[in-house]
């Protein structure tokens, strides 16, 4: 059986050779069916500098856990991801499962740009049940008031 997931990548240590490696690490292992532009988001939590973030939609056999643990996580320790007790800390690149088969796994979609803006590029019409909103109208009303952009650079 086909399930769908929406990954959000995030680099700020080397970031475009980061998620650049890692989409091409991604397209090896799993079938890439939808992938949202980069987007330049000031770090949270942390005074660390800028991320780039980006969205794919994959196709994968795997259930969620075994995603993260046979394809995401070998990916992010292959690329140097080094976890700290400050999870706000800078990382070559931390690759995160937001929706898998419809279902919203991360509820921070709805209020951190750094995760709508991307996946509304993806999936614009997910409805936020308890507000009536869709993605793509929170991801402009959260882009309003982030420092967020889309990747000029190369």
């Amino acid at each position: 059986m086909d399930n769908y997931a929406i990954l959000l990548l995030g680099s700020n240590i080397d970031p475009f050779v980061n998620l650049k490696n890692a989409l091409e690490l991604l397209y090896c292992s799993l079938s890439i069916t939808k992938t949202s532009q980069i987007w330049v988001t000031e770090a949270v939590g942390n005074a660390g500098p800028d991320f780039l973030n980006t969205a794919v939609e994959v196709k994968t056999g795997l259930n969620s856990i075994q995603l993260k643990k046979k394809i995401l996580s070998p990916i992010e320790i292959g690329l140097g991801r080094v976890r700290t007790s400050d999870k706000y800390a800078p990382r070559t690149i931390d690759i995160d499962i937001i929706i898998f088969n419809s279902q919203v796994v991360d509820t921070n979609i709805w209020e951190k740009a750094f995760i709508a803006l991307p996946i509304s590029e993806i999936i614009p019409d997910l409805m936020n049940n308890s507000t009536g909103k869709t993605l793509l109208e929170t991801a402009n009303k959260l882009k309003s008031s982030a420092k967020a952009e889309l990747f000029k650079g190369s």
